[in-house]
């Protein structure tokens, strides 16, 4: 079936099945695929606004996708509710939400009690690190339940197209996150003693040590002996004037739609954040056959993986440190968006604006653990351990192996054993979280003979697939095993295993056997053959960017053991063989900023609350009349009375306080809600959700 909304084919991704439905979407016909989220296909077919708030109007469109923010909300049967995860099925009639919706008559149900379960563990969350603590749980013989809201196991890690980084020993890494996934599935199949219950909403910790859970067919309580919170991480945000424009979203969430769904949800893509979040979006907008017109981190580098930025860089993905995003523009949809210089306090300076056409901005500025049911159960006295980014920001191969000690220590807990975890996990997982560090200065390999790896990674990072991979121990370090820089000593037979399997796509392989005026020179490659045929001329760029000259095309072949990687063979002239890291895969005439005469907004016209639309001006306002109670500002302002739970501005007003110079001894916090998602009252009297 053809959709222009769709991709139709991915250098890594597998076509997903070929399945449809029909539902209507305010009237219009529309097919979209059989279980996928209504939001994923209301979008493949075209339409990005999801509604319009009854506060001022403005469109409202997908922000987080991850069943964290209300962003969208959609009526669908009659009811409103989160779209990212509710399942598309056949004869949907789904409707914007267009100000306060008028409610449907519903049938009231007749009330009954819930059914109780006990079990050994609850984990709350079926990502790396809850997959993993299963694991270990089940070969215990322990009775576990894995719940999860999403229709699928994985989190994170279904959405990662990336090979690992890490070590190859402990985290499978060299292996892509979504192959992961598939892995730690079929795993959990071997142990009878895990019930995996998906499309599972946790609702509420009570102080009796039981947990609410609302299930596909209703209404559950669970009485776990012991509670395991990995239930991951939500994106933050930013507040700037367009902020809640549609075409405004996390990186999380354009990631959750090319990845998983498989949907082209851009043309023109501007990035603000420069973590591994970021880069890797950037990166895979690329695979997705999208442009990339720049990427902004307000710090004077970027944050995450060295490698990633390079990586990206000699694609030709500009990056524009200590810049930030003034505002974004547009009012049915993003049009595009202005940035700015700022110096050493952060402050905006003028005249360095630029602006960018654009459909898309991904806003990955850090996320925030989901902990709350981890907290309220240490509050009641239930015992409760956090694991994976609900306990600490890190990579997945950090989570995957984070839950791996957990499972272990529960399990020792639970079956009076000890001394069941081996002395050297925990110095492990600290390698694996450890972010990128000391960075070695570039010096260039003089002109060789033969056949041999040229590495252009630089940076201390866990990560160490390509010194396990060489069959002759070649690739070697002076440093520590995982995170030591990785060194080349003589001896390559020419296989090209390191090639294929760096995560960073880092290692390039010269060749002068067959022809010392011009070797081949050998890339990994990852972004199909559309892009590159043979005998095509292309500019080859060294390791930071810079376009150093011209190469020929000689072939692409597929890595063998490799699954979606290629090898791309390139004549180079024999002076700048070695300095080659990569192709340039967007011309600069893409990337180019635009002269413009726009007014930026005042900053306190920004959204600071997305479900009420309530500005940072407002905050201000109401801090400047003394409030300090965050539950006053709430019953004033409506800031935190929205739909989300106050999930997104409860992390940004603080930033506004601090702004104002007040100190956060002197606030109140929010009073928490009973329940963490929102849930019609029948759920609770035995009805089956909707």
């Amino acid at each position: 079936m053809e959709n222009k909304g769709r991709i139709d084919r991915h250098p890594v991704l597998s076509p997903l099945p070929d399945s449809w439905v029909k539902f209507t979407f305010n009237g219009r016909d529309m097919v979209g695929r059989t279980g996928e989220m209504v939001s994923s296909a209301v979008f493949a077919n075209g339409e990005h606004v999801f509604g319009h708030h009854d506060k001022d109007g403005a469109a409202l469109g997908i922000f987080c996708a991850n069943g964290q923010c209300s962003q969208c909300t959609l009526i669908i049967n009659g009811v409103p509710l989160k779209s990212c995860i509710v399942p598309l099925e056949d004869g949907m009639i789904v409707r914007s939400v267009e100000g306060l919706p008028k409610l449907e008559d519903l049938e009231p149900p007749l009330a009954q009690l819930p059914e109780t379960i006990e079990t050994d563990v609850l984990i709350i969350g079926a990502g790396p690190s809850g997959m993993s603590a299963a694991k270990e749980l089940g070969a215990a013989g322990l009775g576990v339940i894995l719940a999860d809201d999403k229709d699928r196991l994985g989190g994170k890690l279904v959405l990662q197209t990336h090979k690992f980084f890490g070590s190859e020993a402990d985290c499978r890494a060299g292996i892509r996150g979504t192959k992961i996934a598939e892995i730690l599935a079929e795993e959990l199949q071997e142990f009878p003693s895990i019930n995996i219950w998906m499309e599972s909403i946790v609702l509420a910790v009570f102080s009796d040590g039981t947990v609410g859970i609302r299930k596909p067919e209703g209404y559950k309580i669970v009485k776990p002996k012991q509670l395991l919170v990995a239930s991951g991480a939500r994106e933050k945000s930013l507040p700037f004037p367009g902020c809640t424009i549609p075409g405004v979203y996390g990186a999380g969430a354009f990631q959750t739609l090319v990845n998983r769904d498989q949907i082209r949800c851009s043309e023109r893509i501007f990035i603000l954040g420069g973590g591994n979040v970021g880069l890797i979006g950037a990166y895979h907008a690329l695979q997705a056959g999208m442009t990339v017109v720049g990427l902004a981190e307000v710090m004077d580098k970027c944050g995450g993986y060295k490698v990633h930025a390079d990586k990206i860089v000699r694609m030709g993905i500009p990056i524009y440190t200590r810049h930030t995003v003034l505002a974004a523009h547009g009012k049915e949809n993003l049009e595009s968006v202005t940035i700015a210089g700022v110096d050493q306090n952060f402050n905006t300076i003028p005249g360095t604006e630029r602006n960018f056409k654009v459909d898309t901005l991904l806003v990955a500025v850090g996320l925030s653990s989901v902990n709350e049911f981890h907290h309220k159960a240490v509050k009641y006295g239930i015992p409760s351990m956090l694991t994976g980014d609900a306990e600490e920001i890190a990579e997945a191969s950090a989570a995957m192996f984070s839950g791996k000690i957990c499972g272990r220590k529960i399990a020792d807990s639970l079956t009076d054993r000890s001394g069941n975890i081996p002395s050297d996990w925990l110095d492990k997982a600290e390698v694996l979280k450890s972010p990128g560090g000391n960075v070695e200065d570039y010096s260039e390999i003089a002109e060789k003979q033969g056949v041999f790896p040229v590495i252009h990674c630089f940076q201390e990072i866990p990560c160490n697939p390509c010194m396990t991979v060489c069959p002759k121990g070649l690739i070697t370090t002076s440093g520590h095993p995982v995170k030591g820089l990785p060194k080349y000593e003589d001896g390559c037979i020419g296989c090209r295993k390191c090639v294929a399997i760096c995560p960073g796509l880092a290692i390039t392989l010269v060749d002068y056997r067959k022809n010392k005026d011009f070797p081949i020179v050998t890339i990994p490659w990852e972004l199909g053959d559309q892009v590159v045929k043979k005998d095509q001329i292309v500019d080859v760029t060294e390791w930071q960017g810079c376009i150093i000259g011209t190469a020929t095309v000689v072939s692409l072949k597929n890595a063998p053991g490799y699954p979606s990687t290629k090898l791309l063979d390139l004549a180079v002239p024999h002076n700048i063989a070695n300095r080659v890291a990569g192709i340039i895969v967007q011309k600069s005439d893409v990337t180019k900023s635009e002269k413009i005469n726009i007014e930026i907004p005042v900053s306190d016209d920004s959204i600071v609350c997305r479900c009420e639309h309530v500005t940072a001006g407002e905050i201000r306002d109401l801090l400047r009349q003394g409030v300090r109670d965050m539950n006053e500002l709430k019953s004033r302002s409506r800031a935190g009375f929205g739909a989300c739970g106050g999930k997104t501005c409860e992390t940004l007003i603080p930033r506004i306080i601090r702004d104002e110079g007040i100190s956060m001894d002197e606030i109140t916090d929010f009073t928490d809600r009973p329940l963490f998602a929102e849930t019609r009252l029948g759920i609770f009297c035995g009805k089956q959700s909707e």
